[in-house]
């Protein structure tokens, strides 16, 4: 299948993040894409990280989501994208919560977000309720896709985790925060997760001047597949079972492993 990660800067102007969501939407479809990858917090951002956000969540059948369903509806596209959902019954911190629908807009799921961003002098905990892990995984062109999003990259444990769960590719929607040293953070650990269990994985991040962008694909060997770079746009490239069978069969570091993973 053709997957295409489609980064942009989001703001507190809901409409006019979903605007960009689905100009880059129309785009990857144009191109023929099978999948589309938002970032994280495609919704509403707020760059401030001091600010209560639990005004502007939405619930996941609300007008985001409803939308981004429309959006994979109308192009025949699978898409995953990020946002702020409420709380149950509208009362404590909302979730940092990513959609993923198939073609025909209906939910293949929800992931909300494990690792809050509580690092580099951030503390996305005081604004966002943690949840327990559950591993979100959907099939699409043969092959099976999990979710998580930004922070969780860093976490091996979570990959892996999605990898026990049967992914074969991983999708990261990500606001990977600019700063000194980051952006190959960012990238050296993409790579890494794909390296460690042989798969695809997927991160699109929101672009600057708060983001660093640098969407990538990355194929089971680590290698980049497709970059955006730092402006917003898409990248694509082709995602193939076999060469995950290939990848697995010169390294089956998932077969000769010694250690399992538990949440807690």
């Amino acid at each position: 299948m053709l997957a295409t990660v489609a980064q942009f800067a989001a703001s507190t102007d809901k409409a006019a993040n979903l605007k960009a969501a689905a100009d880059l939407v129309a785009t990857a479809a144009a191109r023929g894409s099978d999948l589309v990858v938002l970032p994280e917090n495609s919704m509403y951002t707020n760059p401030d990280p001091l600010a209560d956000v639990s005004g502007e969540a939405e619930a996941v059948d609300g007008p985001f989501a409803t939308a981004i369903a429309g959006l994979a509806r109308e192009h025949g596209v699978a898409v995953v994208a990020g946002m702020t959902e409420a709380a149950a019954g509208g009362a404590g911190r909302p979730s940092n919560t990513v959609l993923a629908v198939d073609r025909a807009g209906e939910p293949f799921g929800v992931y909300r977000k494990v690792h809050l961003y509580d690092a580099f002098g951030y503390r996305e905990s005081d604004r966002i309720e943690p949840q327990p892990a559950q591993a979100l995984t959907f099939s699409l062109g043969g092959l099976t896709v999990g979710v998580m999003t930004c922070y969780d990259l860093r976490f091996p444990e979570m990959a892996r985790f999605l990898v026990d769960a049967g992914a074969e590719a991983v999708v990261v929607p990500a606001a990977w925060v600019a700063g000194p040293a980051k952006e190959d953070h960012w990238t050296t650990l993409l790579r890494a997760r794909a390296i460690e269990n042989t798969v695809y994985v997927l991160g699109c991040g929101q672009t600057g001047p708060v983001s660093c962008g640098q969407s990538a694909v990355i194929d089971p060997m680590g290698q980049i597949a497709a970059s955006a770079g730092e402006a917003p746009g898409v990248a694509s490239a082709v995602l193939d079972a076999a060469r995950v069978a290939e990848v697995r069969a010169k390294n089956p570091s998932l077969a000769n492993r010694r250690f399992s993973v538990a949440f807690g």
